[in-house]
């Protein structure tokens, strides 16, 4: 009998979530039936999209998140054992899943294809969903001219540090916006973006257009709030821009958003184009951005950052971390 751990959404997040929130519990799972197999969690992910979604989650219910997992017992065929598994398997260090609940859009599990001698963890960063949110996220909404000028923001994070790059390669000149210097430094001397902007510092606006000085034609926003609608009033004519997040407010409930300048007049005068997005759009084409950032990775073109929080029981602390900015890149709990 395999006992489990999984954490349990015990109250409702305000505000920036509390551990006692959540609840570690165990369980005994049962024996496998026919088509059934069992996984066990060697990595698990943590994404600002969490928060966002935990308001619409049932109290009671296991934490949601993605995992790569390994397959330690299995009466199923498609799914032997030894293989590896990414999926929404949720915060849990066991799960028992049938070939039926596999097929299931919104627990996405697949065999881990091959990375080669690359981390397994990659499959929850550049390899998996962050990667596809990057590269699809960003050059199919923003579809970028060589020559033109991409502001992103959020850009020390999982995604907004591979949307910059695939900038890069597509030609564009680069603005990363994030709140810490050093994270800066990495994103200049290591990603190579053109220019870093700490937003925490005063004058926002003045920074922007110095390093932009023509003006901005793609801006990838993770974050919303004042800094978005500083960019939006930088923008040139036709301008497009891709909205993934809107972190600035997720610790916040419907009463305390925060207060932002009016962005429709920038939209109209400058014409344009936003639209917001969730990466399963791409679900069919999914093999495509995995295997476009693979063969970028081998060609020295793309890098990637982890930060690895180890053990399972410090999830939330992970969790947290990554919400208040503690991230550089992909973070990650290793079991």
């Amino acid at each position: 009998m395999v006992k489990a751990k999984k954490y349990i959404l015990h109250q409702h997040f305000s505000g920036l979530p509390k551990e006692s929130d959540l609840k570690l519990v165990e369980e005994e799972l049962p024996d496998l039936k026919d088509g059934e197999f069992l996984s066990e969690a060697v990595y698990l992910s943590v994404d600002p999209y969490m928060r966002a979604y935990e308001p619409r989650l049932k109290l009671g219910t296991v934490f949601i998140g993605s995992q790569i997992a390994k397959i330690t017992e299995s009466k199923s065929k498609q799914y032997p054992v030894d293989k590896y598994v990414v999926g929404q398997f949720g915060w849990r260090s066991h799960t028992i899943t049938s070939e039926e609940e596999a097929k299931d859009p919104e627990l996405s599990i697949r065999i881990l294809p091959d990375f080669g001698k690359l981390p397994l963890s990659l499959g929850l960063g550049v390899l998996g969903m962050p990667g596809n949110t990057a590269y699809f996220g960003f050059l199919e909404i923003c579809k970028p001219k060589e020559g033109e000028t991409v502001v992103v923001s959020g850009a020390a994070g999982a995604v907004g540090s591979l949307v910059g790059q695939i900038a890069k390669i597509k030609g564009c000149k680069v603005i990363g916006i994030a709140g810490d210097d050093e994270k800066g430094k990495w994103l200049v001397n290591e990603l190579g973006f053109d220019h870093f902007i700490n937003y925490k510092k005063p004058n926002l606006a003045r920074d922007l257009a110095k390093c932009a000085p023509n003006g901005v034609d793609c801006y990838f926003d993770n974050v919303g709030g004042e800094i978005s609608s500083t960019v939006l009033s930088q923008m040139n004519q036709y301008g497009r821009v891709s909205v993934c997040g809107a972190i600035v407010g997720y610790n916040s409930d419907l009463s305390t958003l925060p207060k932002a300048t009016i962005t429709q007049g920038f939209i109209v005068f400058k014409q344009l184009k936003i639209e917001g997005f969730v990466v399963i759009r791409w679900r069919d084409r999914w093999m495509e951005g995995i295997d476009q950032n693979l063969k970028w990775i081998s060609e020295g073109k793309l890098k990637y950052k982890e930060t690895v929080t180890e053990g399972f029981e410090n999830m939330f602390k992970a969790f947290v971390d990554m919400l208040q900015g503690g991230n550089i890149g992909k973070a990650v709990v290793k079991v």
